[in-house]
């Protein structure tokens, strides 16, 4: 499931990943901690209505890790798992953010996640691949389990704006019901 190259792409760019996004953002007026902070609070709302409480909780797709502290703080996870291709970006995860970190192809699904957050990752899958990757949720999910999924609206003429101004996402295949 790991064979697509991501990982050399986002190596390169760990140092400076959350600088890009930001420049990009910053036609809108907020930064990346804001819409994720944002994301965050809304899923934490809608499993709160559902009555739910995951402990464990995996970030497929994690990069430097941002969003760990706030799925421990809105969340409420007991346990958060970080997973990605960039093995520089999951070294910058673990030295400043909470949580386990560890390149994809090693973590093995065992049913045992109670929801998977995933933010702006699978337009970075190729077509091909993305059914193995929602296997590889899939068999990491326990039963009963949530499936969070966030992608950057192609039809909003400013979001493929603000993509074709970040180095990683320019090249990006995003979702649409018929690339999905």
């Amino acid at each position: 499931m790991t064979d697509w190259n991501e990982t050399a792409t986002f190596d390169q760019h760990a140092g400076h990943y959350d600088d890009s996004i930001n420049q990009a953002l910053s036609l809108s007026g907020e930064n990346r901690d804001y819409f994720a902070q944002k994301r965050i609070e809304w899923l934490a709302e809608r499993i709160s209505q559902r009555g739910v409480s995951p402990n464990l909780v995996m970030d497929f797709g994690c990069g430097t890790g941002t969003a760990a502290n706030l799925i421990f703080d809105k969340i409420g996870a007991q346990e958060y798992i970080g997973v990605d291709t960039s093995l520089k970006s999951l070294e910058v995860a673990s030295k400043t953010r909470p949580g386990k970190f560890c390149e994809l192809s090693q973590y093995e699904p065992q049913g045992k996640v109670d929801l998977v957050y995933c933010n702006g990752v699978f337009h970075h899958i190729p077509l091909e691949q993305r059914g193995s990757a929602l296997d590889y949720l899939y068999k990491s999910l326990r039963p009963g389990g949530l499936f969070a999924l966030w992608e950057n609206n192609p039809l909003n003429p400013a979001t493929r704006y603000m993509m074709s101004r970040i180095p990683f996402d320019r090249d990006a295949i995003t979702l649409t019901a018929n690339t999905a």
